[in-house]
């Protein structure tokens, strides 16, 4: 597959230290070459050894010096697109960059789209449409573990486990295009015995694929935390705390707080969408109670409750209210705040009925490591975790559940005795499914909005 010359810039559109110019497709050497002269050595820069640094001068379209700067090039197919590409490392510059791509343009080269060079890995087969995914998943990772996982992801950890399944499938296939061609064969006993353990299987492994969804999300996404309390609990308090810096606006006044704050914070290596939501109390105040209503929704919608009260009084039916509408979340940590002013409540009460109860002080940080450690447990690191073996994609994981339950069909079929056709017909819609998600069978449309996710440089 052959593409024209395309350049951009690799790096942000303000002033930073370096600042990197990208050309790839058949003449991107050439266009360099004409807007780039090696300080020393006699020998041409289309001449230099693949991905080797090299100093020189960069020049505008004008012919006129604007940086000393380092290139780089990879002939193709040995390098990130698959394509001859180079790179210009320059000072960060924006009006030198603007100048170096201009040069650049006046050689026949022409602004990369978004996502471009990736969506040329994929092309030219440098990458499959996981591997893809990956990098834009890298680029926009919030924290170490969402990283890790899109690493290893970009290294081909999806992929490997689909190819699996889909060999697996092709040989199925195979078989009952055989059956198809020779009818008057008979299916052996043995032979749909041993169907029925590769269906089986394949089945059992999307299954499993499919159990790391929620947690894939999480990584990618966050877990969806609500901090809920009574009014003056020290809600906004711990939010501040939990930021590094006051986010929420706090004062002794019950009812401070009449909307939701929304921030993402990482605490315990898990990454928290939190929302601090208005004291569940009743109220005569219309605007405080619709911020009631709006703190009630978000308790219902979180994975992770922080509920909060305060521990240097006795609780009262308000924090009582709170800790039993808490309880129906799928994780939650009792807090007890305050500890700075003396813990009055009965601790060992909230922690029979809550196990993952803290003690701090939202004023001084007393406890926020405990805190740390509770969150961390409830979110533990799983199988697959690191590796990239976690579906943090959900086209990818609606295809891998559309290929489920054709086999899931299949299989059923196959217990029914259907003819094969009928078995080859929900193979291959799996086939197709599978094919989805690695690239080997997906729309161009598909393709284009996936790739339109990238930055222009990338």
């Amino acid at each position: 597959m052959t593409f024209d010359t395309i350049a951009a810039i690799a790096t942000g559109t303000g002033r930073t230290a370096i600042g990197i110019l990208r050309v790839s497709g058949p003449g991107a050497i050439p266009a360099v070459e004409a807007v780039f002269r090696p300080a020393y050595g006699k020998s041409p820069f289309s001449c230099r050894a693949d991905r080797t640094l090299v100093y020189g001068t960069l020049y505008d379209s004008q012919g006129r010096a604007i940086d000393q700067c380092l290139a780089t090039l990879s002939h193709g197919p040995n390098s990130y697109t698959g394509e001859d590409t180079c790179e210009l490392q320059c000072h960060g510059s924006p009006a030198v960059l603007a100048a170096g791509l201009e040069a650049l343009f006046a050689q026949g080269v022409r602004q990369a789209r978004a996502g471009e060079f990736t969506k040329r890995a994929f092309l030219n087969g440098r990458m499959d449409l996981t591997q893809a995914e990956a990098v834009i998943d890298l680029i926009d990772a919030q924290s170490a573990a969402a990283a890790r996982n899109a690493a290893g992801q970009l290294s081909g950890s999806i992929r490997r486990r689909i190819d699996g399944i889909y060999d697996r499938l092709v040989e199925v296939s195979a078989h009952f295009d055989v059956v198809l061609d020779y009818g008057d064969e008979d299916l052996e006993p043995f032979e749909i015995t041993e169907l029925e353990r590769v269906l089986d299987t394949c089945i059992d492994q999307l299954d499993a694929l499919l159990s790391t969804v929620q947690r894939g999300r999480q990584l990618r996404e966050g877990v969806p935390c609500a901090i809920v309390g009574a009014a003056n609990a020290g809600k906004s308090s711990l939010l501040n705390l939990i930021l590094g810096y006051d986010r929420a606006i706090v004062t002794e006044i019950p009812g401070t707080t009449r909307d939701t704050l929304q921030e993402t914070a990482t605490l315990g290596g898990v990454l928290l969408r939190l929302t601090d939501t208005a004291g569940l109390r009743e109220t005569t105040d219309r605007v405080e109670r619709l911020g009631v209503e709006r703190s009630r929704q978000t308790l219902e919608q979180a994975e992770l409750v922080l509920a909060v009260v305060d521990g240097a009084k006795p609780l009262d039916a308000d924090d009582w209210n709170v800790l039993a509408l808490a309880e129906q979340a799928e994780q939650v940590i009792c807090i007890v705040n305050k500890s700075d002013l003396g813990i009055i409540v009965d601790i060992e009460a909230l922690k029979a009925r809550f196990p993952g109860t803290v003690v701090l002080s939202a004023a001084t940080g007393a406890g926020l490591k405990e805190l740390e450690q509770a969150v961390a447990a409830c979110f533990p690191s799983g199988a697959g975790e690191g590796s990239g073996e976690l579906l943090t994609n959900l086209r990818q994981a609606d295809a891998a559940a559309q290929a489920r339950a054709a086999l899931a069909r299949a299989r059923e079929g196959l217990q029914r005795g259907v003819t094969p056709d009928m078995l080859l017909t929900d193979t291959e819609e799996a086939l197709h499914a599978l094919g989805e998600i690695t690239g080997r069978a997906v729309a161009e449309d598909v393709t284009a909005r996936i790739f339109s996710r990238f930055c222009v440089g990338k």
